[in-house]
């Protein structure tokens, strides 16, 4: 799909070599599963940012070649609306190169979720084996499952039995520091149905703290035969060639970059540079697509959440984001975006992590 935003302002004399070279990596198609993708860089699978107007505005830029929802609970999906959902819901037009992410622990439930999605045509079901929120995981579901890994496999199993449709599963490298573990789980995952695993090689503890284990994702790619997306520290087009290059992954799902520079994936992916006016209009695009598929009180929390990562692309974001924070409505919430890019806010090479945490 044609990007939105013009081309670009004056990319680097550097960047077409290194661009060129990770499109030719990222543009070939993969197969997971019975089915087959049109390039190599995704989405990651998240908790609360994957919803249903992010994707659009990631459809109308372009360049994504699988986009996974946010995190659903699998107990209601079965009977949930997907017209009133806040959580399970999307577009017709989307639902080819959508991935349902469900947690849970219960794998009756978990398979009777899959049915449902692989019901509503859409590409995939992710398993989330990765969330370490403690409201998540005082209830031995996402990252917790990873203390026992026998529950894992057999949670993943039944919902193999239960679809034909693409398994996937996110995963952590566990709650200790030990590259045995994730090979291990990886393995398990494999042999009990998954057709695909993104793995983020962090503890669950470490919320981004210490640098991703890169090193770790080239031991989970050679211990399985499944594609194996890398996540985790991507934030520019080298950092992207250089984690497939580096550790064999077949893919890189990208989490919070894809959030404050939703334009990556056709920038990357097609060779094209970054302009000045892609960051106010995809600010003022999101507010837009979040009152179209929102109440007014939940557009609003979700676009205080999405300006964490709007505001760490600039030298004085946390501005921004702050009195974004104290909005009481959109309206307000545009007068502050007006305000802010009047005055030309001086860009970021990398964004402010202290920001995205």
């Amino acid at each position: 799909m044609t990007s939105r935003f013009p081309a670009s302002d004056a990319p680097s004399a550097a960047e077409p070599t290194t661009s060129s070279r990770l499109a030719g990596l990222i543009q070939r198609p993969l197969s997971i599963g019975s089915r087959t993708i049109g390039g190599r860089l995704v989405l990651a699978p998240m908790t609360f940012l994957g919803h249903v107007a992010f994707r659009q505005l990631l459809d109308e830029l372009g360049g994504c070649a699988l986009m996974f929802s946010e995190m659903c609970s699998a107990a209601p999906i079965p009977h949930e609306d997907r017209h009133r959902s806040a959580y399970f819901r999307w577009r017709d037009e989307e639902a080819g190169r959508l991935v349902m992410q469900i947690v849970g622990a219960d794998p009756r439930r978990m398979a009777e979720a899959a049915r449902r999605i692989e019901a509503e045509g859409l590409f995939g079901v992710d398993i989330n084996l990765g969330c370490a929120v403690k409201e998540i995981c005082r209830f031995n579901q996402g990252a917790a499952l990873l203390k026992d890994p026998s529950a894992v496999a057999d949670l993943v199993r039944h919902v193999r039995r239960a679809v034909r449709c693409p398994v996937l599963v996110k995963f952590r490298t566990g709650w200790q520091d030990d590259a045995r573990i994730p090979v291990d789980l990886a393995r398990r995952l494999e042999d009990a149905g998954a057709d695909a695993l993104t793995f983020h090689p962090r503890v669950a503890p470490d919320v981004r703290t210490r640098p991703a284990r890169w090193e770790y994702i080239a031991l989970v790619k050679q211990a399985v035969s499944i594609p194996v997306f890398g996540n985790g520290d991507v934030f520019d087009p080298q950092d992207c060639l250089k984690m497939l290059q580096t550790t064999g992954c077949d893919g890189v799902a990208l989490g919070r970059i894809a959030i404050a520079r939703p334009w990556v994936f056709a920038r990357w992916g097609h060779d094209i540079g970054e302009s000045t006016e892609a960051y106010p209009n995809a600010a003022l695009r999101m507010a837009d697509l979040l009152e179209r598929y929102f109440d007014p009180v939940r557009a609003l929390r979700r676009y205080k959440r999405y300006s964490a990562y709007l505001a760490a692309n600039f030298t004085f974001g946390n501005t921004l984001y702050n009195r974004i924070r104290k909005a009481v409505d959109m309206q307000e919430v545009r007068g502050e975006l007006s305000r802010f890019f009047s005055d030309a806010p001086q860009r970021l090479a990398r964004p402010n992590l202290n920001l995205m945490r």
